[in-house]
């Protein structure tokens, strides 16, 4: 227990500054005081100083930074831009040396000797060595990582009645709720078995497309600890010579990105959800090679359905579907104000259409911008995928800075035959709209033969209520009408070929001048 109330002294004291300032933000003297405006730069600045103080506590809060960069429910968009810098970039010792994790469960079966450092990331660190002659990839977990990553959630949980207390209203529930999905992603990332158990299942749902590499697991090597795999050998995504030496065009590359990841998420169930520019690469024929498969997800048939109808209804527009799709994935509780959310939705729909440009971050910083006001939450998968949309996006923008992501979407959903193209979505919406009045219109016939046989028998009678009372109308109402419907009668008759216009002109002056007189 020492450990941890030093971890949260110390954790405290490095969030203490920052968190000051925000407290002064509401009121200037932090107990009374007006609130202070704060320009675009000021928060700039605290979200770099964020990011910095997460990279220097390590693992756990790096991880925190990067699930708070698909959470605009509680960060504003500029800190969730500075959060979604944060990648898994930590010196070799931190959490210990991994090379002890390698002697211990593989001195036997490989020969040490050829053992090189390739990169380190916040849970684990990558080796190659030589195997069966062949070159492969050793992902080595941390020494002792698992019981300080424990500590830091415990920390962090720690924290969460304190933000709740000094939280707006609107983000309480979120807050509340985000400590268990962290401590989810978190653990399951630790999960290495499982890593290569999801590696394997990618690597099959691809293994018929020849323009992508997922590297091939050696499960004999692998452990709790350790994931063994071939080793792709790749230029990073971003690289600018990257792409020209092998004779691939910008907008291509991108547009593979965003199909492959939106085949993941949306046709095959399980997905990698951490494309950043260093898990991307592009082989020397040419192929887009994925590496790092911690940060993933497998969904069930009713999640996929559910965030399927999730990208279709924000593709298409579709306000009662998105609500719906928002219910239906645990987004918006069931008992909530269907007719204030829609309004709400209507508005987000219509800032969109008046952009020339939309982007999936702007999307879905709009959509969740404007629910503050009614309890939500993002479950851990509809996060994760948010996520993969987003980085994504960034991925391919920073490839081709023209690349349009939604489009992308729905030319991939047109083809998946998700949604229908435009001619088409429009002939089903008559077809809709058809099918609604058909029963309408077979009863119209009988309806209408008892409204006249009514008229012919002087039984139809409307009443009429003055919506204020009259003292006997406008006097002169009677020729302020005739003379009106004349005027209009004048305007037809100029078509015809007798000049019946002159007559039906004079007669509306002098029914118009009997009014004036009146």
């Amino acid at each position: 227990m020492r450990g941890y109330y030093l971890r949260y002294l110390q954790v405290l004291v490095r969030f203490f500054p920052i968190a000051i300032a925000f407290l002064r933000d509401r009121r200037r003297f932090l107990l009374f005081g007006p609130s202070r405006h704060v320009s675009a730069d000021v928060h700039r600045d605290r979200a770099d100083r964020l990011t910095e103080t997460m990279l220097e506590l390590g693992p756990a809060f790096i991880k925190v930074g990067q699930v708070l960069s698909t959470r605009p429910d509680i960060v504003p968009p500029t800190y969730v831009e500075a959060f979604a810098t944060l990648q898994d970039e930590v010196p070799e010792d931190a959490g210990g040396d991994p090379l002890t994790v390698v002697e211990s469960a593989l001195g036997d079966d490989l020969d040490l000797d050829t053992l090189e450092p390739v990169a380190g990331g916040s849970l684990a660190f990558v080796y190659t060595v030589d195997y069966d002659g062949e070159r492969i990839a050793l992902k080595v977990q941390r020494p002792g990582l698992a019981a300080i990553i424990e500590r830091d959630l415990r920390v962090i949980r720690g924290f969460v009645p304190l933000l709740v207390t000094f939280a707006d209203e609107r983000q309480r529930y979120s807050i509340e709720n985000v400590a268990d999905d962290f401590e989810e992603i978190i653990l399951e990332e630790l999960d290495f078995e499982r890593e290569a158990e999801i590696m394997t299942t990618i690597a099959d749902n691809f293994a018929d497309d020849e323009r992508i590499v997922v590297p091939t697991v050696y499960h004999e090597l692998c452990s709790d600890r350790v994931v063994a795999m071939e080793h792709v050998d790749g230029e990073k995504i971003t690289d600018d010579d990257a792409l020209a030496d092998v004779g691939i065009e910008p907008t291509e590359m991108a547009t593979l990105i965003a199909r492959t990841y939106l085949k993941m998420g949306l046709v095959d169930g399980v997905f990698h959800a951490d494309p950043h520019p260093g898990n991307l690469a592009v082989t020397d024929d040419g192929r887009l090679a994925i590496y790092d498969y911690g940060m993933s997800q497998r969904l069930t048939q009713q999640e996929q359905d559910d965030i399927t109808s999730l990208y279709r209804t924000l593709v298409r527009r579709d306000i009662d579907g998105l609500l719906n799709t928002l219910i239906a994935l645990d987004v918006l509780d069931r008992s909530v104000d269907r007719v204030a959310v829609r309004r709400v939705l209507e508005l987000v729909i219509e800032n969109l259409e008046g952009k020339s440009e939309i982007s999936w971050r702007e999307i879905i910083t709009e959509l969740f911008a404007t629910l503050h006001e009614f309890p939500f939450r993002i479950p851990p998968n509809v996060m994760l995928l948010v996520r993969v949309g987003t980085v994504g996006e960034g991925v391919c923008r920073t490839l081709d800075p023209e690349f349009d992501f939604i489009a992308a979407t729905r030319s991939f959903l047109v083809e998946q035959g998700v949604i229908e193209s435009e001619i088409e979505a429009l002939l089903e919406d008559v077809r809709t709209d058809l099918r609604a009045s058909a029963p309408v219109l077979a009863r119209a016939p009988a309806r209408f033969d008892t409204v006249f046989g009514q008229l012919e028998r002087g039984e139809l009678v409307v009443r009429t209520d003055p919506i204020e009372p009259t003292n006997g109308g406008v006097a002169g109402a009677g020729d302020a009408i005739i003379a009106g419907a004349l005027i209009v009668a004048t305007a037809v008759l100029t078509f015809h070929e007798q000049p019946l216009e002159v007559a039906s002109a004079v007669l509306a002056v002098a029914f118009l001048g009997r009014y004036v007189r009146r």
